[in-house]
């Protein structure tokens, strides 16, 4: 065989590839939104905003003293994606035995085709008001709402998007002195679980992640660098909080050379964080109940939590 013809064989043997991952991507992708949304047992505003609300889960053994998983939703930070779509796999987790807070917080505004200007991912800096204002309301919620369950063993997840916010939660305590997010010492958490977060902004940006979500979500940029000292999880470490990460190797929407980076990061500041790889498996798996990854994902969560 020429040369020639080995590129052109090559050439077609990576679009066979490349067509074969995009069948995967979307098959995936059509059974985690093939579930029925789960209504909460209990929904609880944090705020006056329409979206700032939590739905509760209780176990669904009905076990008294569990620990309580908090869900922040992905969806790029954009307006079109709720809380909705990961109920089922928070249902998925209360009946693994947790109790279950699954946050919804302002997203982008705007949307381009309807008004062609305003920000299309996440609001700043209303997004991080309405994490932390969930996060600090959540005890006070679960007393009233779900008293059986332990808040003394809270584990943080989040995916895609709101995995970058899991992560961000739990980071409050090394934020910019002067920020409005800070805590004067780490959260109450047994730990967070990030799946397939945006957790580095600069290799995010340098992919193109969620079609420049990150540079939308921060703003103009001549903000950027400023606002990702308060909002990169990758510049916003160590925290000394218990981390894993779990990431899909044929994830389209965030790569896991994504993930990767945050966990080389959070090495050369001395902290370990667990990265969980699986092999063959995309974005939508680590939130649908019907994916063997979401398995995966629930034993990591009871591994902080219990």
């Amino acid at each position: 065989m020429s040369d020639s013809a080995a590129r052109d064989q090559s050439a077609r043997d990576q679009s066979a590839r490349d067509q074969s991952a995009r069948d995967q991507d979307a098959a995936e992708t059509e059974s985690a939104f093939s579930h029925p949304v789960v209504a909460p047992d209990v929904s609880a505003a944090y705020g006056s905003h329409p979206d700032q609300v939590i739905d509760f889960y209780a176990p669904r053994d009905g076990r008294a003293g569990a620990p309580v998983v908090v869900v922040l939703h992905g969806g790029a930070w954009r307006a079109p994606y709720d809380r909705l779509h990961v109920s089922p796999f928070a249902d998925f987790l209360a009946r693994r035995g947790f109790a279950v807070a699954s946050v919804e917080y302002r997203r982008g505004s705007e949307l381009p085709q309807q008004r062609g200007s305003g920000p299309v991912a996440g609001r700043w800096p209303e997004t991080f008001d309405d994490v932390a204002a969930a996060m600090d309301a959540l005890p006070e919620l679960l007393a009233l709402h779900m008293p059986s369950a332990d808040g003394r063993r809270i584990v943080v997840t989040g995916h895609s998007a709101g995995g970058q916010l899991a992560l961000w939660a739990a980071a409050r305590h090394v934020l910019p002195e002067g920020s409005p997010w800070r805590l004067p010492r780490a959260p109450a958490l047994r730990g967070v679980v990030a799946l397939a977060p945006i957790a580095d902004f600069v290799s995010a940006v340098g992919l193109d992640v969620c079609s420049g979500a990150v540079g939308q979500f921060l703003g103009r940029a001549e903000d950027f660098t400023e606002r990702a000292a308060h909002a990169d999880p990758a510049l916003l470490l160590p925290t000394g909080i218990a981390t894993a990460v779990v990431q899909g190797t044929t994830d389209l929407t965030v790569p896991h050379a994504v993930s990767e980076a945050f966990v080389d990061a959070a090495a050369k500041e001395g902290e370990m964080v667990g990265l969980t790889l699986l092999p063959d498996v995309g974005h939508f798996p680590l939130i649908d109940p019907a994916a063997d990854a979401c398995a995966v994902v629930a034993e990591e969560i009871a591994q902080l939590a219990w």
